[in-house]
């Protein structure tokens, strides 16, 4: 997410690295870096002039602390200025109403129908919502049956008509349809266009004016650039939209958009799509994605997920586990499972402070866990229940098994038993003996 304008940032405010004071030659020259960084982010030439000049006063303006060298103040006032740029505060949506109607519109392309679904999923889930769905795209081949199959993967209903091809009675049959069988949230997922044009700006116009929804969205890709931020303006003049959702933003995107179009259309990001899966969807945060764009990681976020996933009754049961030395490979799958429902694992990587920098072109795939849990599975139920039975001969059969070599099998059960050592260390407080686990697991 956004590699090429971190790395580039990076270099930018490395022009003040090793300096003893601020200056007006030091502070331009990294300005000229930050402008020339965002340019070819594809941020907008105006917006980027501004941002820079913005940072160049307040970098003049103010005395390094003692705490602080000049590089490091420069990075803060570029975060801050980055966070404000992109909305400064998280904006939520707004769910009142009964039932809430979240209208979504963008161009044909953009994933609105997939994010549809994972909006609705994203409600479902974190905030007890029983959505429904409401297919009015009634021109893109096969959109309906698009809408029909998301909503059997997250377990929500579909509103569709296949008899009707009006969009705008859809819409307000799926509304009536909700408040006759106790649904509380409404997603009218309405039809894009390859290019904005007035037919598809009256029409859908014409479903708000119907339906009066809560929340208006107006979705985006954000590979396109700058492209996007100019159809945003198009959109929101015709229907003064409430917010923006950010898509593919796991892809080769330039980050222009994410970063500008608040200040064009001056309506907050609410949403960004980090993948291809119903739970990639993320919550909007100006300060947390400055961060991110700055390689210092998004460590609340990542707590965030692991937190979702945590379950007190399991964390019970392993802590006993653990003090009974009787920790085995299933619960050791059990966690890897977990792990697995936060997210990708580069994305998860990224939020960790540094690890994008030292990540930088290595290919993390999604599968990352495969091949330990091919070792596992291979396993008989008592193996895995005690590793201490795993013989030579045991190895053996569990790497052809598995598909996997030897090594593979023996490097696995030495993270194993330092992963028990640690847990058991953390049980303990053993905080000293622990760090140095850690330290020799490098």
């Amino acid at each position: 997410m956004f590699d090429n304008l971190s790395d580039k940032l990076d270099k930018a405010l490395h022009v003040l690295k090793g300096h003893g004071q601020i200056t007006e030659i030091n502070v331009a020259e990294t300005t000229k870096e930050v402008r020339r960084a965002l340019l070819d982010a594809d941020v907008n030439f105006k917006i980027a002039k501004e941002f820079t000049n913005s940072v160049r006063e307040k970098a003049l303006g103010q005395n390094v602390l003692s705490a602080l060298q000049p590089g490091q103040l420069m990075v803060k006032i570029v975060k801050d200025e980055l966070t404000t740029l992109m909305g400064g505060d998280s904006e939520g949506i707004n769910l009142s109403g009964q039932p809430t109607v979240i209208l979504m519109s963008g161009l044909q392309g953009s994933g609105k129908t997939t994010f549809s679904g994972k909006l609705a999923n994203f409600l479902k889930n974190k905030k007890s919502k029983n959505p429904l769905l409401v297919a009015c795209d009634v021109y893109r081949p096969a959109a309906i049956d698009q809408l029909h199959i998301v909503g059997e993967q997250i377990g929500v209903e579909v509103f569709s008509d296949r008899d009707n091809s009006d969009p705008v009675s859809l819409a307000t049959a799926g509304v009536k349809h909700a408040k006759e069988n106790g649904f509380n949230t409404v997603i009218i997922d309405t039809a894009g266009r390859l290019a904005v044009d007035e037919q598809m700006m009256t029409e859908i116009a014409n479903i708000r004016d119907a339906v009066s929804p809560q929340e208006t969205l107006f979705v985006v890709d954000a590979m396109t650039g700058q492209d996007a931020v100019n159809t945003a303006k198009a959109f929101n003049d015709v229907l003064n939209f409430d917010g923006v959702v950010l898509t593919k933003l796991d892809g080769d995107t330039r980050g222009g958009a994410a970063i500008s179009i608040k200040s064009v259309v001056n309506k907050p990001i609410k949403f960004i799509g980090t993948g291809e899966k119903m739970d990639a969807i993320d919550v909007f945060y100006p300060a947390r994605m400055a961060e991110r764009i700055l390689g210092m990681g998004d460590v609340v976020s990542l707590v965030e997920r692991a937190q979702e996933q945590y379950d007190e009754d399991e964390a019970r049961r392993i802590q006993k586990k653990i003090a009974k030395n009787k920790f085995g490979f299933d619960d050791f799958l059990k966690q890897i499972q977990q792990i697995k429902k936060m997210g990708n694992m580069k994305d998860l990587m990224g939020m960790i402070p540094g690890a994008g920098k030292a990540l930088k072109g290595l290919d993390i795939p999604d599968d990352a866990f495969k091949h330990v849990e091919a070792i596992i599975h291979s396993m008989t139920p008592e193996e895995r229940a005690d590793p201490a039975k795993l013989n030579a001969s045991r190895k053996k059969r569990i790497a052809k098994g598995s598909g996997r070599n030897i090594q593979e099998v023996n490097q696995l059960l030495k993270q194993f038993h330092q992963m028990s050592k640690m847990m058991k260390m953390m049980q303990g407080g053993g905080g000293k003996k622990m760090m140095q686990m850690m330290q020799n697991m490098r």
